[in-house]
Order: C-alpha cells, then structure tokens, then sequence
C-alpha cells in the first residue's frame, strides 16, 4: 500500500496516520494545528503552499522560564497599561504563507492585537493584552502551530544596537548636491552664450559653491580625519591623496570663481565624493541578521529550574545559580553550569564542546561539564561552579576572541595607496619646482592641477566595487561573509584546516551496517517495534532504515537509560543496546559507535554507525589540495581514519581526540608560516576559529547556533567551497586589473596637468569617465566570475 503523507506538513505518515475531516496527519500535532487554522477562518494557509506546516515540537515544560516577572520584564520591548509588546526570532519562517500565519495571529487569540513579521531577520514582533494573556502562553502557542521561538541568554543579555545612518545621509547630501552641480555646468561644457546663460553665470557658480560646501565639510569629512591620522601615526594611507584632492579641488574652485577665472571643479569635486561613498556603502555592506559573534550566550538557556530545600522547584535566572544549588536538568536540555551528578543515569552529548560525537554515559557522583547536552530522562545535580567559572565560558577567556583580525590585515588597496602617495607627492613637488625655474606664473597651476588629477579616486572605487559586488554573489550562493575583508583574507590563504563531526559529515542521514548472524522477519518486526517505542537518537536512525512494515503490539516495554531497551511480544524478547547490556561480555574495543541486538537472551550480532560525509568532500579536497595544504583536526575518536584516508589527498595531516584548545593551538602553530582557513561548525571549533586568519562556520541552519566566525557557510553549498576560494584569488587580480586601467587615466591626466595644459573640460571629463569605467568594469567582471557558482558541481 502506498504511503501517505501528512496534509499539514507532508512527512510520511507510516501506519500510525490520524485520521481527521477526510484527511491523513502524521501526528496528532498536526491535527490539531489543522484544527486551529480551520476553526478560526484559517483554512486557506494550505491554499497558499500545499503542506507548508512543519511539525509541532514538543515543549513539554521548557519555557516554565516564563513564569518569572524578572525575565519577561528583560524580554519585552514594552510593558505599560496592560499592553505588552516583544520582538522573537523564529527561525522557521521561510515562505510566504509562514508570514501570512504570523501576521494574522489576531484571530488564533483575541489578546493579540497586532503582530508583524520582519522576514530578513527572521523575527516576529506581537502587541498583546497581558490581563488575558501572557507571553509564555504566547510562546507556546506559537510553537502549537509549529513556529517556536528561539529565545537563548545571548538575547536576553542583548542590547538594541542604533543602526548607524551617518553615511547614508552623507551619500544622500553627495548625490543631490553632484546632481544640482552637473546641472549647472552643462553650460559651462558646451560653451553656450546665449544672453540669459551669460547674464546669471556669475549666480550658477556661486550656487555651485554652495552646493560643494556640505559635500567637503560633511559629506568627506571621514576622508580628512583618516588622512589626519595617518600622517599623525607617520603613514600614508589612501586617504591622503583624497584628502589632498578634495581640498586642491575645493580651494583652486573657490578662488577660480572669486576672481572670474573660470566655473572651476565643483563638478568633479562632487562626483568624486559621491562614488567614493558609493563605494564605502559596498563596502561595508553586511548581514544584519546573521550573528558572526556568537558565544556560549547564544547556546545557554534564559533559566534553569532550581531545587529548593522543601523540595519544591522554582525557574531561576541563569546568572543567579550559586555553587551548591541543586537544578534539574531534564531530557534535551543544555548543562549550564560544572557540577556534581546527585541523581538519575546521564547521557550526555558533548558534541558543540568537545566534537565528540558519541555519547557520555555518566552515574551519580561522576562531575558534569557545562555544554553538554542530556538525551535522555531526569538528572539532579548539585552545582560546582557559576556560569562565569565554568570549563566552557574559561573557551571565551582567551585573548583570541578579542583579536581585530581586519586591522591586522593590510589591504591591497592600503598597500597600493601608500606607494601611489609618495608617487603622486613626488611628481607634484618635481613640476612645480620645474616650472618655478622656467615660468613661475605656471607653478601654482601645475601643482594645484597634478593633486586634481591624479586624486585616487578610481583607485578607491576599485577594492570596494569588486569585493562589495562578490559580497552580494557568495550570499546568493548562501555563503555569507562579515564583511570584504575577509574576500581579500581568503585570497592568500595556503594552508585549510577542517573539522569533521558536523563539518565533513551531516546528521541529515546515517550508514548503518549490520554484522552478525542474519535475523529472520519475526525478528526484524520485534525489532522494529522495540525501537519505534525508544526516542533515542540511535533508535531512531536504526528505526528509519529496518524495512519491516510488520508493526505489532508489545506485551511489554522497558528502556533503561544508558544500557538499553527491551521489548516482549508473543513470548518473544528482543533486547537492544550496549554488549554488556544483552550479555555480550567479552568484546574487543572498537571505535566505531555501535548497538548490539540479542533475541531470546541469544546474542545475535551489531548495528554499525558510520558516518556519513557530505556530497562533494572528495571533490572539494582534491581541489585545495592541489594549491595548498589540508588538515583535519577532530575531537572525535580516530575510528573514521581509514574512511577519511580514502577520500582526503595522500599527504592529508589528520589529528584525532583534539580538544578545543588543542585545536587553537595547532592553528597558532601553523601560522607561524602560513596563512590559515579554519572550517568548523561547534562551540569546540570557536577558538580555531577566532585564530585563524578566515573562520568559516558551516551550518545546516544559518539561523541557528554557529560560534564567532569570519564567514558562515550553508552546508548544502559545502561542495563549492574551492570554488569560493577560487573566486577570491581572481577577485583580487580584478582589483588589480583595475589599478592598471586607473593608472591609464593618470597618466594621460598627469600629461595635461604636468606640461600646464589642464583645461576644465579635460579635467570634467577625465575624472568622472575614469570613476564610471572602473565602477562598470569591476561590476561586468565580478557578475561574469560569478556564473561559475551556478555551474552544476559533480
């Protein structure tokens, strides 16, 4: 019989399917968010996308946090007269119908007056009535409907930042006062004398001054403090050529109109203004709602639940557990703190903190670190250490996560700058003294006529046109990066560094192979039984992949927590679990994450976990690999050794059992003679990350948790890495490209003005054509290298 598929969010609904209204769910969820929409006038959501819904989590008490005043008071953005308001990120919302739900709210509940969905940052923002409602009712309620929040301490700690306008006002003043200006020389260019044009010359000028005078004064005032310090500090940095020639334009303008010489540049003068801040809005264009400074903030829960001494629970703020509280930990949720296991079997997955993929088996008495997260049942434990003392905020401690790796960094524009400075200063200085010896009424013309010029505007323009450009293409093809700094970072790396568990391997699906003797169909129907009643993550990979459609009734269950699960039916047991858990005693140590099967108390053989690699890994490794070196650094065990072997280059240095600090320092090492890209994905990888020269994070969910990183990749774009890479290198050989056609310009410009022969018409026309043709080349050039990401990968 074929499979049906749920008509809320399209999973297969197996044979478990609820029925309802003449439709198949897979869950009782899913009814009764269909039964939501339905009943309040909201069937039309599945007009909109056919089997748009995702499956309803379940929450059980994981938002008691609410509860506390004191925590929603830090949440919400207002609370007066009973009307509260909070902005929550949703990081499910991903279509057109998630925001049609969201914003109509009001009709799920009466309380809610007013909700409002911003789709780029993935963040929902609801005004409700707080004498009928509350925000944990709010929270649950969304995450009924299959859009939870994600609220974590990083938010509840998080300050609004003011968005800072000052160069979008600057770029406007630049651009409607270069409008106005060309407006007004038009005639000065074409020489028009007609009478009209003649007799109000006098007022066009003029007006064109006072249209230069917000430019120079406010709109490049960035320009003129830069070059102030670099002088200051004894550097020549590219600001001050700029700097020189605004100032020379501006001042040889002015006395130009003053004493009826001529109109002047006022039209140059705001022209170059203008495209130099056209280019700094590129480049410093970013992505505002993804966070490359993620901590351990952004893992932690707001509160924990606290033991008091009558034994009664109470949801405190996390800052507030003491050492010696007593907190209970329950099933899927993160360890805050260090601390003593008082109660409860611990199954603890420590993957985000150490990269270890299998889990840690704990018993009372045993200590806990913070970062791991517990699988499965109840724990109570006794606190050692606060939040700030623990192993895992000490990562945070080092001083590597304070680095500014982009002042380090000299850009090829800074580098380039400084030469075309002294050059310019230099050939300036020559001509003048030149014609101060041959005819001196020329000098101050010369020398006023070489700083216009031979201002590096196209220069400037050509880094952040190019690299803003590539910017907005890798985040089209989901690579999104902090800045275009790291563009010229990525260009001169020759060494990559890669994590593996999460990072070369995916938990979207697992291989699973089977050694042992074979079990009959009988077997494999208890098997699949015992295992659809078990919520671990190994039974539920292993559940997915058994054929049997032969489900029965069990007689009876048992799950023991850290050994296994036991299933009866037709007086028949199967147990499945750890060897010495279904009497498997004497068994050679092994790598290899395993579960063992017996039946009838017989031992029967294993089930095998193998990860699973990414599409394109070879790929990607045999592409660096052939221009620099690779590595792979895992905290996971050495198991996968001979997997990696077949897929990495020969020479591939591979190190196992790796802790985070081991990690940093590897990275460190090698930078001693190298430049270095570090890949990863968890809180393990966060200080390689920061140490190295470009960290890239890969991540199934951007929207989700990724450490501090540089760059954060989607990890269904992982095959196109090296052709990331690739495009970087020929980024900056399109930079370069540019320098030379904007010397081109300069030396036709330095021609005329050298030899006294500037006239403004030459200087109207060379200046803004030279500023258009780099913006247009670099454009054309980036967009054609561009197409190679759409390029199907093998």
């Amino acid at each position: 019989m074929a499979n049906m598929t749920c008509y809320h969010c399209g999973d297969d609904c197996g044979r478990d399917k609820v029925r309802f209204d003449e439709r198949d769910f897979c869950c009782h969820g899913c009814k009764t968010v269909y039964e939501i929409f339905t009943s309040n006038g909201l069937s039309n959501f599945y007009e909109i996308e056919a089997k748009a819904g995702n499956t309803p989590k379940e929450v059980r008490s994981k938002y008691d946090f609410l509860d506390n005043q004191e925590i929603v008071e830090k949440l919400l953005e207002f609370n007066e007269e009973a009307i509260q308001v909070i902005n929550l990120s949703i990081p499910s919302i991903h279509c057109s119908s998630c925001i049609w739900v969201l914003e109509n709210l009001n009709r799920l509940h009466p309380a809610i007056t007013n909700s409002q969905v911003d789709f780029p940052k993935k963040t929902l923002r609801v005004t409700y009535s707080s004498q009928d409602f509350s925000l944990k009712g709010l929270v649950l309620m969304l995450s009924s409907i299959g859009y939870e929040p994600y609220i974590s301490l990083d938010e509840y700690d998080k300050k609004e930042k003011k968005k800072d306008r000052s160069l979008i006002y600057k770029l406007g003043v630049a651009g409607f006062a270069f409008g106005n200006v060309m407006l007004l020389s038009f005639p000065e260019y074409f020489e028009v004398e007609e009478f009209w044009l003649e007799q109000y010359k006098p007022v066009f000028r003029w007006l064109m001054f006072a249209f230069s005078l917000p430019v120079v004064f406010y709109a490049s005032q960035d320009y003129f403090v830069s070059a102030y310090k670099g002088l200051r500090s004894k550097l020549l940095n590219i600001d001050v050529p700029i700097a020189l020639g605004v100032l020379t334009l501006f001042l040889r303008s002015t006395v130009d109109i003053i004493f009826d010489l001529g109109s002047g540049f006022f039209d140059s003068l705001t022209g170059l203004i203008f495209f130099l801040l056209l280019g700094k809005f590129f480049q410093q264009r970013t992505y505002s709602f993804l966070s490359f400074e993620r901590d351990y903030k952004s893992y932690f829960p707001i509160a924990v639940t606290r033991l008091n001494q009558d034994k009664s629970e109470e949801n405190i703020q996390i800052y507030k557990v003491k050492v010696g509280d007593r907190l209970l930990i329950r099933s899927n949720e993160i360890i805050p703190v260090d601390c003593i296991l008082i109660k409860g079997s611990a199954q603890i997955d420590y993957s985000f903190v150490t990269g270890e993929s299998q889990a840690v088996f704990k018993e009372s008495g045993e200590k806990l670190f913070a970062g791991g997260k517990q699988l499965s049942g109840l724990l109570e434990v006794e606190v050692l250490k606060s939040v700030s003392q623990s192993y895992l905020t000490q990562l945070w401690g080092n001083s590597v996560f304070s680095k500014d790796k982009a002042s380090a960094f000299q850009t090829l524009t800074d580098s380039i700058g400084k030469r075309f400075t002294a050059g310019v200063l230099t050939i300036a200085t020559l001509a003048t003294l030149f014609w101060l010896v041959y005819e001196p009424s020329m000098a101050l013309n010369v020398f006023t006529a070489v700083l216009i010029i031979a201002c590096p505007c196209a220069i400037a323009l050509a880094a952040p046109f190019t690299l803003g450009n590539m910017l907005r293409i890798f985040g089209r093809q989901k690579l999104y990066l902090k800045n275009t700094n790291v563009i010229e970072r990525l260009a001169k790396i020759d060494t990559a560094i890669f994590d593996k568990t999460g990072t070369l391997t995916t938990t979207k699906k697992d291989a699973i192979l089977y050694e042992g003797v074979e079990l009959s169909s009988e077997e494999i129907a208890l098997l699949k039984t015992t295992l659809r009643a078990s919520n671990h993550p190994l039974s539920r990979s292993l559940y997915g992949i058994l054929q049997s459609n032969a489900i029965m009734t069990l007689d009876e269950f048992q799950e023991h927590t850290g050994k296994g699960i036991e299933g009866r039916a037709n007086q028949h047991s199967i147990k499945i679990g750890s060897a010495v858990y279904v009497g498997r005693d004497s068994v050679r140590t092994t790598a290899d994450t395993a579960v063992y099967v017996s039946t009838d108390d017989d031992f029967k053989g294993r089930f095998v976990f193998k990860n699973s690699y990414r599409d394109g890994v070879s790929k990607v490794f045999q592409s660096l690999g052939s221009s620099m070196q690779i590595g792979v650094l895992s905290g996971d065990n050495d198991g996968e050794r001979k997997q990696l072997q077949k897929i990495l280059p020969v020479r591939t240095q591979m190190h196992f059992n790796q802790k985070p600090e081991d990690k940093l320092q590897h990275i460190e090492h090698l930078q001693k003679e190298h430049k270095v890209l570090m890949v990863g994905d968890g809180l393990n990888d966060a200080g390689a990350l920061a140490q190295s020269d470009v960290g890239i994070s890969v991540s199934e969910d951007i929207n989700v948790f990724s450490p501090a990183c540089d760059g954060i990749l989607d990890a269904s774009q992982f095959n196109k890495l090296s052709t990331f890479m690739e495009l970087s290198k020929k980024s900056i050989q399109v930079i370069k490209m540019s320098f030379v056609l904007s010397l081109c310009y300069n030396v036709v410009g330095l021609y005329f003005a050298v030899t006294g022969q500037l006239q403004p018409v030459i200087a109207a026309i060379l200046m803004p054509l030279s500023s258009i043709s780099i913006v247009l080349f670099t454009t054309l050039m980036t967009n054609a290298l561009g197409r190679k990401l759409n390029q199907p990968t093998n």
